[in-house]
């Protein structure tokens, strides 16, 4: 099966997070009894995917090296960083992955992504998917925060980004699974009336070319990317435990 590396997006000014993400990346804050870009890392790594890069920006990118050196602590084989100059969307960061790839299969995740259990199954799956991309989703009770899919016959259809009025209460959460063919497809990309490239429009124009597949993930699952997601996060790990194994 194919290799998949990972890629990890950790930049952003983290402007909901102030006044403490003027002090350290948000992705450095604590998740109960860790730094939270630790469980993006072990979600990587329990999927057997052990060369990672690392993409931040902002102020305090040197934050991470200090914490994280070469990774190897953590079960990384091979940990790189690159630095992303001001914002432009998730999908201008993972532009960024380009060199990275080489050609191959990526995970990328959200670095403010906790998850309960694994996502080993999805990731085999990947491995042996001869093109395209995966996403997994998960019902959450506030799908307008998310991008959402429109489902019919148990196929998405459509993937909207933050609607008033969502299709459905199925997320699409923040861990993505590309072929080389995505930076294409970011090369394409015009910025949306928030002025970024959206991931959503990535994920819509694999749907257009019948190449998306999707997973449902198994547990609980939250960003950490505002006050209350933050708490959330870190009562559900101090309640449940994260990235279970079995």
């Amino acid at each position: 099966m194919d290799k998949i590396r990972g890629v990890i997006l950790a930049g952003g000014l983290g402007t909901r997070l102030f006044p403490s993400t003027k002090v350290t990346n948000k992705h450095l804050l604590p998740v109960y009894d860790k730094p939270m870009i630790y469980y993006p890392i072990q979600t990587m790594t329990n999927a057997g995917i052990d060369d990672i890069l690392l993409v931040t920006g902002g102020n305090h990118a040197g934050d991470f090296l200090q914490l994280l050196g070469n990774g190897r602590d953590l079960g990384i084989s091979r940990l790189n960083y690159t630095y992303q100059v001001g914002e432009g969307g998730i999908a201008a960061a993972l532009s960024l992955a380009e060199d990275f790839a080489d050609g191959g299969k990526i995970c990328v995740i959200l670095g403010d992504n906790v998850i309960h259990r694994n996502i080993r199954r999805a990731a085999d799956d990947f491995r042996a998917q001869p093109k395209g991309a995966k996403i997994l989703l998960k019902e959450v009770p506030d799908a307008q925060r998310f991008g959402v899919a429109e489902m019919k016959d148990g196929r998405i259809v459509r993937i909207i980004e933050k609607p008033q009025n969502p299709p459905s209460n199925l997320a699409v959460t923040g861990i993505y699974f590309y072929d080389a063919h995505v930076f294409d497809i970011t090369r394409t990309l015009k910025p949306s009336g928030r002025g970024e490239l959206e991931i959503t429009d990535v994920n819509n124009a694999y749907l257009s070319e019948g190449t998306l597949t999707h997973d449902i993930l198994e547990g609980w699952w939250t960003d950490a990317g505002t006050f209350e997601s933050l708490h959330r996060a870190s009562a559900l790990v101090r309640d449940g435990g994260a990235n279970l194994v079995d």
